[in-house]
């Protein structure tokens, strides 16, 4: 009985803000992370297949419809990678696990399957997380000790030698070439978070390559480097279509040391990470930015408030996704405040919450909020439209077949117009009109549908950039 109640007080909660059509595009992101989650390792191979289908079929009721999945940690893989050992949090020695199995190809086929999308989250300079920990073998750490550092009792790679960018690039590529996935991201691990009193050791890497610039102009420019070697190798791939993203610590610069910054008193992306994700999006080399606002909307060094507005001014051309802290928006009370006002910002184009494991988890009631009012009905990730505009051929004779809708589609060809995901309506009358949210049903890899509930049917198709098809023929299913 008191299940029931709970569940009513949350329905009546959302309800009363729950009266406007939420957007028909909208990306509903969820960070699952592997560093530090010592689960995976102690469950078995048949176990963690069960749990994280478990964790997408929750995401997915939320209304998620992409998943960012950690599948390098600290220079290793949650994946069959033909540079790097697997991770130590997946086997405890370096191995592959036994049984076998690629949690990226699995999460992949899972994702698609229930219509997600699944973009491939990489640390680029992180290779231990704590003084105790060294690579596994076969590292190239091991044969190269030469370029790393070592800060605050972690390995880094050294972001000064083009041979580190160099087997960054070549990881990204040997992902992009042969996992299917919709993206790669990079959250707020550049130089590491400075610890006070203490220089990242990068002195004499400086007086090598320096060339006579400022050491802070310097460092942002290897980072640049990276960025822009990363994206020409998207570019360059079997499948350019593949979307590149940055998840940036939630601060550019401060007021106080740049005007163009925000009225905010925090570390700064620009100053302490060295990372100026404004030229990496007004020079095309992302595709989105999704800055880390995971404080209270009057946070006294970094309101919430302050910071969407001036993200929102400065998506400079590219998508602006805002990462969302589940417990500390929820301890607040906080969540449709905050989903309502970056909705009311145009420039906004949708979050991901952080971390997704406490979406699962239901943590403060969140799930149940996102799936009866903030995230639903379901929504389509935005188009690309400076990665292809044309979108996919409709589909074609759309009929039911024993309570299925079914149709038919060209066979993919390997190229950004093929149609990967299908879109199915469903309106009360013969008027049909896609651009109203509250009619997608579904959202499925596959070319049929079981009917559930009478009314008019349409079906779309999107495209790997996800530009949408124009609507099928109507079928009344009675």
């Amino acid at each position: 009985m008191r299940r029931i109640t709970v569940a009513l007080f949350l329905w009546a909660a959302v309800w009363t803000v729950c009266g406007q059509q939420l957007p028909k595009r909208e990306f509903r992101g969820a960070w699952l992370h592997t560093v530090y989650q010592d689960g995976y390792a102690r469950r078995s191979t048949a176990q963690n297949k069960a749990w994280l289908r478990g964790q997408l079929d929750s995401l997915r009721t939320a209304g998620v419809n992409a998943v960012v999945f950690q599948v390098r940690p600290q220079a290793d893989a949650f994946y069959d990678s033909r540079y790097e050992p697997w991770s130590c949090y997946l086997t405890r020695d370096g191995k592959a696990p036994n049984p076998y199995w690629d949690p990226l190809e699995f999460m992949v086929g899972e994702c698609h399957a229930r219509g997600m999308e699944l973009h491939a989250w990489l640390n680029p300079y992180r290779v231990t997380a704590g003084a105790r920990q060294l690579p596994p073998a076969g590292h190239v750490y091991h044969k190269h000790p030469e370029r790393f550092l070592r800060y605050d009792g972690k390995i880094y790679f050294d972001p000064a030698l083009s041979a580190n960018r160099r087997h960054i690039e070549k990881v990204v590529a040997d992902i992009v070439e042969r996992y299917d996935v919709d993206g790669i991201h990079f959250d707020d691990y550049f130089y590491p978070y400075p610890v006070k009193g203490k220089e990242f050791p990068d002195g004499e890497s400086f007086r090598r390559y320096g060339r006579g610039m400022k050491r802070d102009d310097w460092r942002r420019a290897n980072v640049d480097s990276l960025i822009a070697g990363v994206r020409r190798v998207i570019d360059g791939s079997c499948r350019p279509w593949v979307r590149f993203g940055i998840s940036p610590f939630g601060i550019w610069r401060n007021e106080s040391s740049d005007s163009r910054g925000s009225a905010t008193s925090g570390l700064e992306n620009y100053d302490g990470l060295y990372a100026d994700v404004l030229l990496w999006a007004r020079k095309g080399w992302v595709d989105y930015l999704m800055p880390q606002l995971y404080w209270e909307l009057e946070h006294k060094a970094a309101a919430y408030r302050v910071l969407l507005d001036w993200w929102a001014d400065n998506a400079c051309g590219r998508h602006m996704y805002i990462g969302q802290d589940v417990e500390r928006t929820m301890k607040a009370g906080e969540l449709g405040e905050k989903l309502s006002m970056q909705r009311r910002r145009p420039e906004i184009a949708g979050m991901c919450w952080w971390p997704g494991y406490a979406l699962c988890a239901n943590r403060g009631g969140v799930a149940d909020s996102l799936a009866m009012c903030h995230q639903s009905p379901r929504a389509l990730v935005p188009s690309y439209p400076w990665i292809a505009s044309e979108g996919p051929w409709p589909v074609e004779n759309l009929r039911l077949d024993g309570g299925r809708l079914v149709w038919n589609v060209a066979a993919p060809e390997g190229v950004v117009e093929d149609a990967v995901r299908f879109v199915v309506y469903r309106f009360d009358t013969p008027r049909v009109d896609i651009n109203n949210s509250a009619a997608i049903v579904e959202v499925t890899p596959r070319t049929e549908f079981l009917v559930a509930t009478p009314g008019y049917y349409v079906v779309t198709a999107l495209d790997r950039a996800n530009n949408e098809s124009a609507p099928s023929q109507t079928v009344s299913c009675r």
